[in-house]
């Protein structure tokens, strides 16, 4: 008949023999309370009195400590040298380093010690008792995990008194849990990028990966096996040599330690700065910095070193350096190539490549320079110009015949409508005054001398009075009163209108249009 094995008691059932006991109730009064037998009553008794364990001591320390103690006579003297726990779990962050290398090492160093078996297990019921996002072995160098936090600090407008929430962005590095934080207005892209290029920095060094959660700032299209990473986040890994790996859907432990790292701090500096007041989002970020610093250096009970000396020793020798220019932010548009091959940004206008006339073109635009894309290919590039309306015209876009106007100035064009006549000259005066950008006077002006060419210099100077005297100082007004014969009854027009009330386009014909018709 086999022999039943007999069960160790909880140590909830410890603590309620000794709290009986305390009240001098007898072992067999306490065994039938406790539903257990005397003689295991006695003997958990016996043992309490041996390790002089008070009701007090159960309550402060950990059921490991308790049972340690309880038990250490039955436990049988070992003189094997026990492996370093925490130099074991440092080492399993490196590159390449396993179980198996630091057994063996240790092996040398301690002939008589413990087998791998032994070993591994020693390590292992070691680590269960790390914070789960300890546990990982993640390497050094290798990921950053980065979101931002569900609680928000606040600004408070000093002339109104509103309260603004604004986002706190938190960045952790795998191995040593070194931590970023950073708050900022929004989570739009560009605070996104800035997020990372500030974390970055504040790291000296790159990792091999960036973990964000799925929002959009960073990922188009959340996919288990593909997400979609955008543009603009995808140019800024390419620019740091980084690789994007958004935590999976419904996979919690892909983020695990950057939810961690956040309650850390929400809990050690939002939590500590919930009473002060900060007025702008310079002072905010000041006051985060301090106690960011303050958290990074306090000692982790289970390794019993902070965050930055573990930053200092795993991961800082291993990130990658810095890339010469930090990334600068770009934006990106689509755009239809007008008529007068330009496309806007902000108001300000820049020409492309005349050919590309109805296209679609992509601009890739920030505050120094427009850059301009057709097929996935660079057309072009301009400075950027904050003057609305202007026009940033490049010769070599234009037409031949465009080209023309650029070898005329002011003066010149001047010289001509005053050697062509007094009507000309005031109109050509008009055009300059009035058109607001001076590529598209000069071309007006242009169309004016091919005019000349066509008609004869009476019509012309009878042309620009009708003009004149409408308030139209266009070429495309000249045409259509020159086409339509209007200049040829120019004195009727004058006599029996008002000069305001002249309407001319190029539906309306004078008279001389319909001379010798029969109607």
């Amino acid at each position: 008949m086999k022999k039943k094995k007999r069960r160790k008691l909880t140590l909830r059932q410890i603590k309620e023999i000794l709290r009986l006991k305390n009240k001098n109730l007898s072992n067999r009064q306490i065994a039938k309370a406790c539903n257990i037998s005397p003689t295991t009553v006695e003997k958990y008794v016996k043992r309490i009195e041996e390790a002089s364990i008070s009701y007090d001591d159960m309550k402060e320390k950990s059921e490991d400590e308790i049972m340690d103690k309880l038990f250490e006579n039955k436990k049988p003297k070992n003189k094997k040298a026990l492996p370093d726990m925490s130099y074991i779990h440092k080492q399993l962050k490196m590159k390449g380093v396993t179980l198996q290398l630091l057994w063996e090492e240790y092996k040398e160093g301690h002939p008589e010690g413990y087998s791998r078996t032994q070993f591994c297990y020693y390590y292992n019921r070691w680590r269960k008792k790390l914070k789960p996002t300890m546990r990982f072995n993640h390497k050094a160098g290798e990921k950053v995990f980065v979101d931002f936090s569900g609680d928000k600090p606040v600004i408070t407008n000093p002339e109104t008194g509103k309260k603004t929430a604004v986002e706190l962005f938190v960045g952790t590095l795998g191995a040593s849990s070194y931590t970023f934080a950073i708050a900022v207005a929004n989570q739009k892209k560009e605070n996104w990028i800035e997020c990372h290029k500030k974390m970055f920095s504040f790291f000296d060094g790159v990792p091999e990966y960036v973990v964000p959660d799925n929002l959009k700032s960073g990922v188009t299209s959340p996919d288990y096996y593909d997400p979609q990473i955008n543009a603009l986040y995808s140019e800024m890994a390419e620019h740091y040599d980084v690789a994007i790996l958004p935590a999976r859907p419904i996979k919690p432990k892909d983020k695990a330690k950057v939810e961690n790292a956040v309650l850390n701090i929400q809990r050690r500096i939002l939590a500590k700065l919930r009473n002060r007041t900060f007025f702008d989002m310079k002072e905010l970020n000041s006051a985060i910095k301090d106690a960011l610093d303050e958290f990074n250096n306090r000692k982790m009970q289970q390794l019993d070193k902070s965050r930055y000396e573990l930053f200092c020793e795993i991961d800082k020798p291993v990130l990658r350096k810095l890339p010469e220019r930090p990334f600068e932010i770009f934006l990106w548009k689509k755009a239809k190539v007008g008529l007068d091959y330009h496309i806007s940004v902000d108001g300000v206008h820049y020409s492309v490549p005349y050919t590309l006339i109805n296209q679609i073109v992509e601009i890739r635009y920030n505050s120094r320079v427009v850059e301009i894309f057709y097929n996935n290919k660079k057309i072009c590039s301009h400075t950027r110009s904050f003057k609305k309306g202007e026009f940033i015209t490049s010769s070599i876009h234009m037409p031949h015949s465009h080209k023309d106007y650029i070898k005329w100035t002011p003066d010149k064009i001047r010289r001509w409508a005053d050697s062509a006549g007094t009507n000309t000259s005031l109109f050509i005066d008009k055009i300059l005054k009035t058109c607001a950008h001076k590529e598209h006077a000069y071309r007006m002006c242009l169309g004016v001398m091919s005019l000349s060419k066509k008609y004869e210099p009476e019509r012309l100077e009878d042309a620009c009075l009708i003009a004149l005297f409408s308030k139209s100082y266009r070429y495309r007004t000249l045409k259509a009163i020159l086409k339509n014969g209007m200049d040829k009854n120019m004195e009727a027009i004058i006599k029996h209108k008002e000069p305001s009330n002249i309407i001319v386009h190029d539906n309306i014909r004078g008279n001389a249009f319909y001379a010798g018709c029969d109607l």
